[in-house]
């Protein structure tokens, strides 16, 4: 089998982490890269067969830490709250066994665990950004093969849209859309409102593409406590 190492940024991540372990089933090792939790995250990830990895707080440092205290020959990158459905390791496997995916990328199928229409139209909504502009975003996970991710230049230190400034050197030509979804909390859109939270995100996307200071993307976004 293919050397894959999982590595998941986390903070007070305990509500969403355990059905995010589950769905790994133990294919491939796990390194939890934690930023500061205050709950029963790290033993969470412990117990759940995970390695534990202390970073300081924010996502793209974090990220940074996990990739670079792994030297496998791929990475996964996955958010803590979202869960991988039954059947992706054949996907990813069979990605990584084609030796023309080693100067490309991978991300799964976005998807929300609500059964609401709205639910099924963001879906469909970001079906239609990964097809036209090639930019999904970190809770669809990412796979690459450590020379592309050190070719590329990695996950930056940065406070927000780590995701999308990875993508964006990755290339559109150069990712792929797996069919397997990555089904991540709405809890989110569920607290913020589905189209306010909406907004919210393609504003910042606005601002990060027209050069606006990253804190300030931060601020706007509303950053806090994620994970």
């Amino acid at each position: 089998m293919t050397e894959l190492a999982i590595v998941i940024p986390a903070l007070n991540a305990a509500r969403h982490l355990p059905q995010c372990l589950k769905a790994l089933a133990g294919a491939w090792p796990v390194l939890l890269v934690d930023g500061g939790s205050d709950d029963a995250t790290r033993e969470i990830a412990r117990a759940g067969g995970a390695s534990v990895l202390q970073s300081v707080r924010g996502r793209g440092q974090q990220l940074a830490a996990g990739a670079e205290a792994t030297s496998s020959e791929w990475i996964l990158f996955l958010h803590a709250d979202t869960v991988l459905e039954t059947g992706w390791q054949i996907e990813a496997q069979q990605f990584m066994a084609d030796p023309s995916n080693n100067q490309r990328a991978a991300a799964f199928r976005f998807a929300l665990d609500d059964a609401s229409g709205t639910a099924r139209r963001l879906e469909k909504i970001v079906a239609w950004r990964c097809r036209r502009f090639g930019v999904p975003y970190g809770d669809q996970g990412l796979l690459l093969s450590r020379n592309f991710y050190d070719r590329t230049g990695g996950f930056r230190p940065q406070p927000i849209m780590e995701d999308v400034d990875i993508v964006r050197r990755i290339g559109r030509r150069n990712l792929v859309m797996l069919e397997a979804r990555a089904m991540t909390s709405a809890a989110r859109w569920l607290r913020d409102g589905w189209w306010r939270r909406s907004l919210r995100n393609a504003a910042c996307m606005t601002l990060y593409l027209a050069g606006a200071p990253l804190p300030l993307i931060a601020k706007a976004y509303g950053i806090g406590a994620r994970g």
